[in-house]
């Protein structure tokens, strides 16, 4: 299965933000039990490097802005390297390595040249500054070939709206996992997972 194909059925793309190794990697392993196989980690490359080896997940590294931290994300195990801008260097090393690229963007202008450079999917981060679901639904209705992934403080009760105004799949973090015990992380994820399908 293509990655697209894969986000766009899974509908929930789970981010770690955290820089201690040992907790990011632990709430991998919950994500991963509780259903998630998306995983976006802005962590230290060990990580990344442990994730990749678990069963029934596909990592992306967040937080790449140079070609040189895109080629070790590649090294270290990941799938899709994912930015926090849009920029001609990093299309053109995904285009050359063949590596899944999402870009970041937030105007109209730039999801659309985004599109023009072949992004399949393209993140709109971050997308509760920019004006949340009601903004997807601004964006999608003139653009309905654009493939959104919004980020950046989405609320857990806020996915189904998203959804509804035309993302493809929604990113979500730190309220999966914020303040959690393992096993309460499971179980919200499960929770989410079966609220999409």
């Amino acid at each position: 299965m293509k990655i697209i194909e894969g986000i766009k059925k899974e509908k929930i793309y789970g981010i770690i933000r955290e820089d201690d190794p040992e907790y990011s990697y632990e709430i991998a392993r919950a994500y991963i039990e509780g259903g998630i196989k998306f995983i976006e980690l802005n962590s230290p490359l060990i990580v990344t490097k442990k994730v990749s080896k678990l069963d029934n997940v596909i990592v992306s590294q967040g937080g790449i802005i140079t070609t040189a931290q895109a080629h070790s994300a590649l090294e270290s195990g990941a799938k899709i390297i994912s930015s926090p801008i849009f920029q001609t260097n990093l299309v053109r090393f995904a285009s050359c390595y063949k590596a899944f690229l999402i870009p970041s963007t937030t105007t109209p202008n730039e999801a659309y040249s985004a599109w023009r450079a072949r992004m399949p999917l393209i993140k709109i981060y971050p997308v509760a500054e920019m004006g949340g679901v009601q903004y997807i639904e601004d964006l999608v209705k003139p653009m309905p070939f654009l493939n959104l992934l919004p980020c950046g403080f989405v609320k857990l009760d806020e996915i189904e709206g998203y959804l509804k105004a035309g993302a493809l799949a929604v990113g979500i973090g730190r309220e999966l996992y914020a303040k959690n015990s393992y096993q309460e992380i499971v179980q919200t994820v499960k929770n989410v997972v079966d609220m999409v399908r």
